[in-house]
């Protein structure tokens, strides 16, 4: 069981993981083995997301998830297969937690008095310098 939130556990079960060969350096090692693990996740088809979760996951997490509703997540940074595996597990439930993390409601404040005013009076003065500005003073008439 994997534990997102005080509300929310996803069964392991629900999860696929794949090997493949990882890059970078490490010579004949990383040639050998497939250390880099891929963990796939069937968003829209999961029992344990509601409906709403579902849309908030594939809405926040849409460069993750294919056009078949299915999040992936993949490591390589470790030389074993079960360390990339328990981050990629690590990874997955921070990224939902994070998904599905309702956003602070703003707000509405007020422009106050003083701030109206004084860009009024910013306003006139440079009016009046442009007017000054003029070869005719103001007032004068040709």
């Amino acid at each position: 069981m994997i534990h997102i939130n005080e509300t929310l556990v996803i069964p392991e079960g629900e999860l696929t993981f794949t090997a493949s060969g990882a890059g970078g350096p490490g010579g004949q090692h990383v040639n050998k083995t497939s250390t880099r693990i891929t963990l796939w996740f069937d968003v829209q088809n999961s029992p344990s997301l509601t409906a709403e979760q579902k849309a908030r996951i594939a809405e926040n997490l849409h460069t993750r998830i294919n056009k078949n509703g299915i999040l992936r997540i993949s490591a390589q940074r470790h030389r074993s297969q079960a360390a990339n595996r328990q981050q990629t597990v690590e990874k997955f439930a921070e990224l939902i937690e994070q998904a599905l993390e309702e956003p602070a409601k703003r707000k509405k404040t007020r422009v106050p008095r003083r701030a109206k005013k004084r860009r009024l009076e910013e306003k006139k003065h440079r009016g009046r310098k442009k007017q000054f500005r003029s070869k005719i003073a103001p007032g004068e008439d040709e």
